[in-house]
């Protein structure tokens, strides 16, 4: 997966913009997951959500006569794969956020950017440096502090978004070095394509198993079968659909101008979004310990950002 680094487009403007755009539209995506994460299952959400987006985002590719070939290049190998490790993401990101604040699922997740750096230094060859390396280590210990393990407050949902963020950097350097010339669109129809696909496959596999007991009735947002859809379900799912098509195509169009090491840092602008949203809308106020921790993880992504200006000068 090695590629010249210098050949690839370098618009930092562009790619920070697009990416902070994305961070906001996905904090109010979890949101509207959150509070409706008792109605639904996740994989219910995920299917229709689906069956929803698609058709939309057809139209709107014909409707932008760009048609022509997208399938065909949604459906590569590439594609596919970064999209299979987007979907990996979501569903670890998705299954942890009932039981956790916004918060902390999002500053879990948020390490990402930490395996951007590592990966961008193994596989594209990007220069980390000491502040590179430095940044890397305070932000496992921002996670460390953040999540607290070894101790009561330490929830173990809170390592399903860690899990979910090393695929989320497997994902954007994909999209750096293999998808740095498809379409946004394809690469949009990829994804929901495959998030639509991965949930159908898992509802089928839950109404084949047929899931009893306590488990079920523990975390039915996980392991419960389809339930039945009102008017206002329906809309959701709407809403919810439009977002996967506008953050598929922010979240691919960052990662296509500018280096993953610099976009990824910007990310954490989620962070301040669901930080106000768990007050207005759930009532939770951050800790002292998920402020410090969430401290330490911006910091370190504010050094990989300078060791990245240093690079250049």
């Amino acid at each position: 997966m090695v590629s010249n680094v210098e050949t690839r487009p370098q618009n930092i403007f562009r790619g920070v913009a697009l990416i902070v755009a994305a961070a906001l539209t996905i904090s109010i995506q979890d949101v509207v997951f959150k509070l409706f994460s008792s109605e639904l299952t996740l994989w219910q959400i995920f299917t229709l959500r689906g069956v929803l987006s698609v058709p939309m985002l057809l139209v709107v590719i014909w409707v932008r006569r760009t048609h022509k070939g997208v399938v065909r290049t949604a459906l590569g190998k590439w594609p596919v794969l970064r999209s299979l490790f987007i979907t990996t993401t979501f569903v670890a990101f998705y299954a942890a956020i009932p039981f956790l604040s916004l918060s902390t699922v999002g500053a879990a997740n948020y390490i990402a950017p930490i395996f951007v750096t590592l990966l961008s230094a193994h596989v594209i060859k990007e220069t980390v440096g000491p502040l590179g390396w430095l940044g890397v280590l305070l932000g496992f210990i921002g996670v460390v502090v953040l999540l607290q393990p070894g101790t009561a407050a330490f929830s173990i949902w809170a390592v399903l978004p860690v899990i979910g963020a090393v695929f989320y950097a497997l994902a954007h350097i994909t999209t750096r070095v293999k998808c740095q010339n498809v379409p946004l669109a394809a690469m949009s129809l990829s994804l929901n394509l495959t998030m639509l696909i991965v949930g159908l496959i898992i509802s089928v596999l839950l109404v084949w198993l047929n899931p009893q007991g306590k488990i079920v009735e523990a975390y039915p947002y996980i392991f419960g079968l389809w339930s039945s859809l009102g008017l206002t379900d329906w809309l959701v799912l709407a809403l919810l659909a439009a977002f996967a098509i506008v953050v598929g195509v922010l979240l691919a169009g960052a990662y296509q101008a500018a280096p993953p090491s610099i976009v990824s840092t910007f990310e954490y602008s989620y962070l301040v979004f669901a930080a106000v949203w768990d007050i207005v809308f759930f009532g939770i106020a951050p800790t002292i310990a998920s402020v410090s921790g969430m401290a330490l993880i911006v910091f370190a992504g504010l050094l990989v950002l300078r060791r990245k200006s240093s690079n250049r000068s």
